[in-house]
């Protein structure tokens, strides 16, 4: 419009003169700066809507920035990340974590009777105090490590180019070496090594020089599970740390390059060779003379502490999380005393080694009523398999299970004595079977209960309502899942541990749920906090009656193989094919769950069943724990009929007889009787049938071979212990 406008200013003031139509004359009053200026200011306008119409990830649109553009910018941005990077190390890398031990510190498990039963943790001990070490410690690991430590602000290129070129000193400062094991994770890629030297700058800017040199003192790992300068110094030389002779502080900064190679417990000579390499570094930072490195000579070790403790046992390691949450936080080890009983364990161990389980597992959790748990036993040998089966293994409980709907069924209003229907399933599209196919038309739930029925289990189930059964197990402290409307519930197809089917039954023994199974002693709780927040009980009626079924389910049914001669509650579980025989039950203060399966799930060979090995395993545990005697299966002439058919699901066909004291067996195998016994803990076989008496002579010789060479061995221990060291 600029141009029209220049036009029509000529022509009024040239009103007088009629130019040519079509034709513009050009005069010598136009003004070409101010056509140029408007020009200008027009291209100016259209390369600033240009330029407002660009995105900032086009390169047009950095095209033509100015210098001071550019430099503000920039240094705007680096404040900006400098910010954002101390807020991340703020949060990811927290100064007091450096304060803390890198390992967790020792624990000491202690029985309840005081005996040592598991050592787990790194050795770790007070931090150090730079400034009452004697200097010759702080020189070594500073000549060996970082020569230039007071000089740098985290990061040393020099250093790093001498240990390219020399062999001697770290690459890695004293305080890169602090974020590496204190922050970072030991793996080796450029991206950590960046945050590494980002954390060390960090560590610099906030902690002294001194401090920092502390920290790492106290957490570098000396090989030998020893964490931190004291512990290192107390356990290669049985001295603090600020009494360190020249010798022992030289192989002590020798050991941090590599602790497991040069710990000098198991590798002394590299240690030795090791200290020559730490002890020429000492010379050329100046803090020897070659004269006084010429009389540095390999110190004696002086190891007092040793472990002789096992780190892990099934029990250890499943106490041990909950021992760290009890423990203090900071370097000091720890000694705890654990509920675990050691004679009740010991026995434990008896019953289940001397069991004969083949190729399968076992597994077996006692515990007091009010939780503590006194003996776990989690396989057959945890040097082999440390998995625990007893915490770990989740399995079908089988009819163990059938607590829960009987125990939901008596809260409902129903009584031991009313009827429930046994006969065949036969319509729907889950058909449970009865063992052996029997059935009748009706039992109690009593009998029902202690014969294992499984068509009566499921119609309870279905008349009870499944929402009831598991809200019972729910109260009883089961946590696992349970699949409300599934009939497959009530004869145990939901998995859960060991651990918690025994602290469910331990819940009925005490009357009170629910029962959390612990390994440490809790304090008893007064009459107000029980008031307040004290567990729930059934009633008096309930629970009589849930105990009337578990001392029937032994007594007169499918566990008669755990009967002992004093009151005792029990229940048999049998899975499906045999791939899981189970039985859980209690007597005075003790509450008992037995396992065995295979780890693969596969059945068990010799079609065991809870009323079976399980059960035996109890009754052996049972005798052996409460100094009770088992009880002998009577005469079934001298009862009375209970009325209704035997259907003894988790019973086999022949079950062998308990003779004795419980090492001896008698049992019947195609006509021929054999009788299983232990010499001073040889197995031996002796069979009886139509060929006479059968004696397995190897066996007997075996036995006696054995016995000599334990006696050699124990007289040998007794003439070691005479004979002073």
């Amino acid at each position: 419009m600029g141009v029209f406008d220049t036009f029509r200013r000529k022509r009024d003031t040239d009103a007088g003169f009629e130019p040519h139509r079509g034709y513009y004359a050009l005069h010598d009053s136009l003004d070409y700066d101010d056509w140029d200026d408007r020009l200008d200011r027009l291209d100016d306008a259209v390369r600033f809507e240009e330029k407002r119409r660009q995105r900032w990830w086009q390169r047009e649109y950095w095209r033509g920035r100015r210098k001071r553009w550019w430099a503000v910018r920039i240094a705007a941005g680096l404040v900006g990340l400098f910010i954002v990077l101390f807020a991340w190390l703020a949060i990811t890398a927290p100064l007091n974590k450096s304060l803390q031990p890198i390992a967790a510190p020792q624990v000491t498990l202690l029985a309840a009777d005081g005996t040592p039963i598991a050592r787990n943790g790194a050795i770790t001990d007070e931090p150090v105090d730079v400034s009452k070490l004697p200097p010759h410690v702080i020189e070594a690991f500073m000549a060996i490590e970082d020569r230039r430590f007071y000089d740098h602000w985290g990061v040393d290129p020099r250093g790093i180019a001498r240990a390219a070129f020399t062999g001697t000193g770290g690459g890695s400062t004293i305080t890169q070496q602090l974020a590496k094991f204190t922050f970072l994770s030991p793996e080796r890629t450029l991206t950590r090594k960046a945050r590494e030297a980002m954390i060390a700058f960090w560590l610099e800017a906030w902690l002294t020089k001194d401090e920092i040199l502390e920290r790492y003192l106290s957490n570098a790992y000396f090989g030998d599970n020893v964490y931190g300068l004291r512990a290192a110094s107390l356990h290669y030389f049985y001295r603090q740390p600020e009494k360190l002779r020249l010798n022992q502080a030289i192989m002590l900064a020798g050991l941090v390059q590599a602790p497991s190679a040069y710990a000098p417990t198991r590798h002394y000579d590299r240690a030795v060779k090791r200290m020559g390499m730490v002890t020429n570094a000492m010379v050329d930072a100046g803090y020897l003379t070659k004269a006084e490195a010429r009389q540095v000579r390999p110190p004696s070790l002086d190891v007092r502490m040793r472990n002789n403790l096992p780190t892990g046992t099934y029990f250890a390691d499943w106490a041990l999380p909950e021992a760290r949450k009890v423990t203090e936080g900071g370097y000091d080890r720890q000694t705890l005393t654990t509920t675990l009983d050691s004679r009740l364990q010991n026995i434990a161990r008896r019953v289940t080694q001397r069991a004969p389980l083949g190729k399968a597992q076992v597994a077996l959790v006692a515990m007091r009523t009010n939780g503590e748990v006194v003996a776990m036993i989690g396989g057959k040998d945890y040097a082999k398999s440390p998995f625990n089966r007893a915490t770990q293994a989740r399995r079908q409980p089988g009819s163990t299970f059938k607590l829960f709907v009987y125990l939901a069924a008596l809260r409902a209003g129903w009584e031991p004595d009313d009827l429930i229907d046994n006969s065949e399933i036969t319509q729907g599209s889950y058909r449970p079977k009865n063992s052996r196919g029997r059935y009748s038309p009706t039992l109690t739930l009593e009998q029902a209960f202690a014969q294992s029925s499984n068509v009566a289990a499921v119609r309870l189930l279905q008349e009870v309502g499944s929402d009831k059964v598991i809200a019972t197990a729910r109260d009883l402290g089961v946590t696992s899942p349970l699949d409300k409307g599934d009939p497959t519930m009530a004869l145990g197809t939901s998995t859960m541990t060991l651990l918690e089917l025994t602290s469910a039954y331990a819940a009925v023994a005490a009357n009170a749920y629910p029962v959390e199974p612990h390994a440490f002693a809790k304090p008893e709780r007064n009459w107000f906090e029980n008031l307040v927040d004290g567990p729930s009980s059934f009633s008096r009626s309930t629970h009589d009656e849930m105990e009337q079924l578990l001392r029937a389910a032994i007594n007169s049914g499918t566990g008669k193989a755990a009967m002992l001669s004093g009151p005792n509650f029990g229940k048999t579980g049998t899975t499906q094919d045999n791939r899981d025989a189970l039985f859980v039950g209690y007597a005075g203060d003790l509450v008992v769950g037995v396992w065995i399966g295979n780890d693969d799930n596969t059945p068990l060979q010799g079609g065991i069943s809870g009323g079976g090995l399980p059960a035996r395993i109890w009754r052996d545990f049972m005798t052996q724990a409460l100094g009770v005697q088992s009880t002998p299966q009577s005469n079934p002439d001298e009862n009375a009929d209970p009325g209704g058919p035997i259907e003894p699901l988790d019973v086999p066909d022949l079950e062998d007889i308990p003779l004795g004291d419980g090492t001896s067996r008698l049992r019947v195998r195609d006509g021929t009787a054999v009788l299983s016994t232990e010499i001073d803990g040889i197995p031996v076989e002796i069979e009886v049938g139509d060929q006479g008496v059968v004696v397995d002579e190897a066996a007997i010789e075996e036995a006696r071979r054995r016995a000599a060479e334990e006696a050699a061995r124990a007289i040998r221990r007794r003439e070691e212990e005479i004979v002073p060291n």
